[in-house]
């Protein structure tokens, strides 16, 4: 029997309910002193950006097996429906209580390898790690995706389970746009690597 999107909202609240729980404020605190520490040491706001996203994927790549033995779901077999829908309705809900809108992209008129399944959007309604946020001038001139480790959590995450994809923010409300939302891109599904023979 196929898993319904009610389903899955309902097992995201189950889990959250069941979660050990951080403070909110000193989680934002926190990830805030960090960004700032990362500022200082680089001084380029590209590197933070890889910096964030890296340890965004080492995050993902430990969190998918907490998850994984906490939903016991079975593996994705739609990228675009199902898997959206695992990620902001299940895996969202359950470690930051929030749950984004998914938004499908169709195919590209220009064939372009978008669409058509292979990407979707998840819009941030609400951000934990950017309350009581304020970017300066210079970090939204130098290009700062403040939130940046999500992206690496959802890569590091999915890949765990043989998808690799780009997991990019388009738009952040810190940057004064209207909305905050990222997109994850498919740009294959990994098979299980084969040993490359010695011949």
């Amino acid at each position: 029997m196929a898993t319904t999107s009610k389903q899955y909202k309902q097992l995201g609240e189950d889990l959250w309910k069941t979660r050990d729980k951080m403070n909110t404020e000193i989680f934002t605190l926190t990830y805030g002193a960090l960004v700032v520490q990362l500022i200082k040491d680089y001084e380029d706001y590209a590197e933070v950006n890889k910096q964030l996203d890296k340890m965004g994927y080492n995050i993902g790549t430990r969190l998918i097996e907490d998850f994984l033995s906490r939903t016991t779901l079975p593996r994705c077999t739609d990228f675009s429906t199902q898997t959206s829908e695992i990620l902001a309705k299940v895996g969202f809900k359950s470690f930051l209580n929030i749950t984004p809108t998914v938004v499908q992209y169709p195919a590209s008129a220009a064939g372009e390898g978008t669409g058509s399944g292979r990407e979707f959007g998840l819009v941030l309604e609400e951000n934990p790690l950017s309350e009581m946020v304020e970017l300066p001038a210079e970090a939204l001139e130098g290009g700062l995706w403040f939130s940046q480790v999500l992206c690496g959590v959802v890569r590091g995450a999915l890949e765990m389970v043989q998808l690799q994809v780009e997991v990019f923010f388009v738009s952040d409300v810190l940057r004064g746009d209207d909305t905050t939302e990222m997109r994850v891109r498919l740009v294959r599904f990994m098979d299980e690597e084969v040993p490359i023979s010695d011949e």
